[in-house]
């Protein structure tokens, strides 16, 4: 092969590895749906996020699995199932899904160990930092009764993992629990979590290798309550997606507007559309995925959760239009595609 064609196929395939190809109208939906992967198993990845890398698309979340059981003395039903680590699923088109094994692995009978089977792994979200080449993933880490309220961070080398843990925080000493991880396009990367009981939501500047917080946070949403933080951005604004704190019950999620990651929000209504949008599809928001940011087509993506039987948690998967008015969650109109 000459040098001109090689360079010529080099170029190609980058520009190829790098385009979204995933076509809008054809996103696999789901409203309370089992997803399975491409040999047929119930995919297990709740409160998810997905990476975008080199022409695959990463979907990280928690492993639900065993006997649910509600932890007495709480003031809410705070049922929990051992937590299982985290798990990685890779696609190139959103549709077929393929295992790739457990990314964060729990450990077993270590009380004193954040990611031990005995505590609370949740909410992983990953993303890649240019510079140091590795794949960083943030979750919020607790003990069973929420007391602990910490944010954890892992690293790894390959996006399917294994990711290593590398400890927890409470950012600049502020309780860190439902949380998310949005890099903008100037390689920033900001943590997003709810603290202070829950009350107020935090947005906080990371490091430039992405592992720690710095001490560049706002207080947003103050006193509002709200948790499952999505983040996303459109044009030169960005959005911030939460639902109520309810527990395990649905309830009507709201958007939140600003100019720049650290603030000021300000706070609109329900962008979901539709039957029982008042309730968020009966699902809770966990992530939104850029299909074709430039046209405003999104992917918002929740859970249905079964709280006493968590392991049978479903997904809501649906499409999210930027419109003049904001962003828009219709209720599923049309059949899934097909799920391999």
């Amino acid at each position: 092969m000459n040098r001109c064609l090689a360079t010529l196929l080099l170029i190609f395939t980058t520009c190829a590895l790098k385009a979204q190809v995933v076509d809008f109208s054809k996103l696999p939906l789901l409203q309370g749906e089992t997803l399975k992967d491409n040999k047929g198993a119930a995919i297990n990845a709740h409160g998810a996020g997905i990476l975008f890398h080199n022409g695959v698309y990463y979907l990280y979340g928690e492993i639900k699995k065993g006997k649910t059981w509600l932890v007495p003395g709480q003031s809410w039903e705070d049922y929990r199932v051992p937590a299982g680590g985290i798990s990685c699923y890779s696609s190139r088109d959103l549709v077929s899904w393929k295992y790739e094994g457990i990314a964060l692995a729990p450990s077993t009978g270590n009380g004193s160990s954040d990611i031990d089977t005995g505590r609370v792994i949740e909410r992983p979200k990953v993303i890649y930092n240019a510079v140091t080449k590795q794949f960083v993933m943030w979750m919020h880490i607790d003990t069973r009764d929420y007391a602990f309220a910490r944010a954890g961070v892992a690293v790894s080398n390959s996006p399917t993992g294994p990711f290593v843990y590398r400890g927890s925080i409470r950012p600049n000493g502020q309780m860190a629990r439902d949380m998310t991880v949005f890099k903008d396009d100037d390689g920033k990367a900001y943590l997003i979590y709810s603290s202070e009981n829950n009350a107020t939501m935090q947005v906080c500047l990371l490091s430039t290798d992405y592992l720690s917080p710095t001490t560049r946070y706002s207080r947003i949403l103050v006193n509002r309550s709200r948790e499952a933080p999505a983040m996303f951005k459109y044009g030169k604004k960005y959005f911030l997606i939460t639902s109520a704190c309810t527990g395990w019950s649905p309830n009507q999620a709201t958007y939140a507007v600003a100019e720049r990651p650290l603030g000021p929000w300000k706070e609109f209504g329900n962008p979901c559309r539709g039957t029982d949008a008042d309730k968020t599809f009966y699902a809770q928001s966990t992530y939104v995925l850029p299909v074709d940011a430039a046209k405003g087509q999104y992917l918002f993506l929740a859970d249905k959760w079964n709280k006493l039987d968590l392991e049978r948690s479903t997904y809501t998967w649906l499409p999210l239009q930027m419109t003049a008015d904001g962003p828009v969650i219709p209720a599923k109109l049309r059949a899934s595609a097909p799920l391999r």
